[in-house]
């Protein structure tokens, strides 16, 4: 087990919390999370880019002028990839970006991270996060209690939370996730992790 910093929303420091060392204290190869996040900058892209080939360009059913006699090139098609309006030669064609990287890997490349953060003392726990209505200066008063020093800042709470999610948007790299949807590229993003006190056991369970 090792033991995680808790703070209140005062930034007064709290008993610590217990966590399993499978997944805040792992070593995990940079190669594997450089995959890992390269993977999953690549399913951002949609892939719908695509230009049209000579023989989807419209036009060129009759030939532009005659064989002989124009001292011009012997042209058979205003759609030729060399004219101005004609088709393009090897263009981008619509494609899957899907990541080749594996679930076991997407989880050890979190842990590794996670374990990152808390052995540099950029993470710490929420002991209470009590945000009943969307209200910006509560978390804006809170981040500089906790993070007094933060530049990116990742929340990450036990379900889905309206009123933070509401109250955060307009602070700057300031960026909400839930345990169940958090992953390496918002980890790596991130300078200071806080974790809702009941997002520490989401995590273990999702880890683990």
């Amino acid at each position: 087990m090792v033991a995680l910093k808790t703070m209140n929303m005062e930034g007064v420091e709290q008993s610590a919390v217990e966590a399993s060392d499978t997944v805040f204290d792992v070593v995990v190869s940079e190669t594997l999370v450089h995959d890992v996040v390269v993977g999953l900058m690549a399913s951002l892209r949609q892939g719908t880019h695509k230009t049209k080939e000579r023989a989807e360009v419209a036009g060129g059913g009759q030939k532009p002028y005659r064989q002989k006699g124009t001292g011009r090139a012997r042209r058979g098609s205003i759609r030729d990839p060399l004219l101005r309006g004609g088709g393009t030669i090897f263009g981008p064609r619509p494609r899957s970006y899907k990541p080749g990287t594996t679930v076991s890997m997407k989880r050890k490349a979190l842990s590794g991270l996670l374990s990152d953060r808390t052995r540099s003392e950029r993470l710490c726990v929420l002991d209470v996060m009590r945000i009943d209505e969307p209200k910006t200066k509560t978390v804006v008063t809170m981040l500089n209690n906790v993070a007094p020093e933060r530049r990116r800042t990742l929340l990450v709470t036990a379900e889905y939370h309206p009123a933070l999610l509401l109250s955060s948007r307009n602070i700057p790299d300031v960026k909400v996730r839930t345990a169940a949807e958090v992953n390496a590229l918002d980890v790596i993003h991130a300078t200071h992790v806080v974790l809702q006190k009941d997002a520490v056991s989401k995590l273990e369970e999702r880890l683990s």
